[in-house]
Formats: structure tokens, C-alpha cells, sequence
């Protein structure tokens, strides 16, 4: 499996992914929380379309069996989804992206050894994103995590391009937007912007 890449764009907005592809993300995690199943596989595939001629990854969020029939590289499965040890069960290729939300080393941990590919971390600061998180742990909470585990760690809320010096120091492998890319009045410069910062800290 090809290295995971450091900047994931999370939307439900065609648009927003096309314009982040140009870019060069390499890696668009599709999430429409209040599409249905149908909605979200036609979103899916019209992403994995634009993402191919840049070999960039499709990650889907939540939905695994929505992921699979689309053909799409993994999911991503949070707190009250499908467990990480079940979804990679089922997915069965081990080249499929298995994500998983941790917030404290135990559950990171956890999720390592039940097959996660990776490990979405955060809140790291204040979103308007989504609501009923818990109170942002910034920098800590990922230091924390990365600490505990020897998969890459994605920091995600509230990050722009200035802190991610902190974050990568931290021990984020990348970093995942909504935000930042979505509310830009240039979404293409926006995402050269997260790309050139996370460039100009090696891991």
C-alpha cells in the first residue's frame, strides 16, 4: 500500500473536491452525513473519477458497504460506527484504508492492533464543522496519541495552515480540513497552502 498522504479534504461537495484534486490533495475523505446510501455512492464514484487521473485516495465516511460497492480505496469509522477489527474483516484486502477517530492513547492502541490503517485525531481546536464534540485537546491530545502508536496520526479540527508546525511537531503524520478549504474564497489556493505547509516540515 502506497504512504498514506498528509492532507485529507473531507467534503460532501463535488466542487470542493475538484478543486482540491487540482491542487494536488491526495487524499478526499467523502463525507455527507444526511445523504443517503444512494446519494453517497454516485458522490463517491464521481470523486474516485476525478481522483484517478491524480492517484489521489477516496476514503468514505461511516459507510463501509458504500465504500466497497463504489470501489473506493477505505472508510473512515468514528467513535459510534462500525468497529476498526469489523471493518477490516469485512473489507478483507489489505490494501483497503481502514481510519479510525482516537482520542486518547487507549482507544489508539486499540484500534492499531484491530487493523486501523490510520488514526483521525481530535478535536485538536474549536470547528463549527460538526457539533457534540469534545472540548479541543489542540497539540497535546495528538502528542498523546502519536506517542502510543506506530501508525500515522491525522489531526483534525480547526487546523489551517499555521498550525500545522505545531501539529507535525506534535507527531501528526497530516492533517484533515473542512473549513478550511470549503469557506476559502480560492479553494485551489487553499489547498496549496495546507500542501506548502505541511511541506515545509518533514516527518
Amino acid at each position: 500500500m502506497a504512504e498514506l498522504g498528509r492532507l485529507h479534504v473531507i467534503t460532501d461537495r463535488l466542487p470542493i473536491a475538484a478543486a482540491a484534486l487540482d491542487a494536488g490533495a491526495p487524499v478526499i475523505q467523502v463525507r455527507a452525513k444526511d445523504a443517503t446510501d444512494a446519494e453517497v455512492h454516485d458522490l463517491t464514484c464521481r470523486v474516485l473519477e476525478l481522483a484517478a487521473p491524480h492517484g489521489a485516495t477516496v476514503v468514505v465516511d461511516d459507510r463501509l458497504d458504500v465504500a466497497l460497492a463504489a470501489g473506493a480505496h477505505g472508510v473512515h469509522v468514528g467513535e459510534h460506527d462500525l468497529p476498526v477489527g469489523a471493518a477490516r474483516r469485512v473489507a478483507a484486502d489489505p490494501a483497503f484504508v481502514v481510519g479510525g477517530t482516537a482520542r486518547d492513547p487507549l482507544t489508539a492502541r486499540a484500534h492499531q492492533i484491530a487493523g486501523a490503517t490510520y488514526l483521525g485525531v481530535g478535536p485538536c481546536y474549536a470547528t463549527s464543522s460538526k457539533v457534540g464534540l469534545p472540548e479541543p485537546g489542540g497539540a497535546e491530545r495528538v502528542r498523546a496519541v502519536a506517542a502510543a502508536v506506530s501508525i500515522p496520526v491525522i489531526a483534525i479540527a480547526g487546523v489551517t495552515a499555521a498550525r500545522i508546525p505545531e501539529l507535525l511537531e506534535a507527531g501528526a503524520h497530516g492533517v484533515a480540513v473542512i473549513g478550511a478549504i470549503r469557506d476559502a474564497d480560492d479553494p485551489r489556493a487553499a489547498t496549496r497552502e495546507l500542501l506548502a505547509a505541511l511541506e515545509a516540515v518533514q516527518p
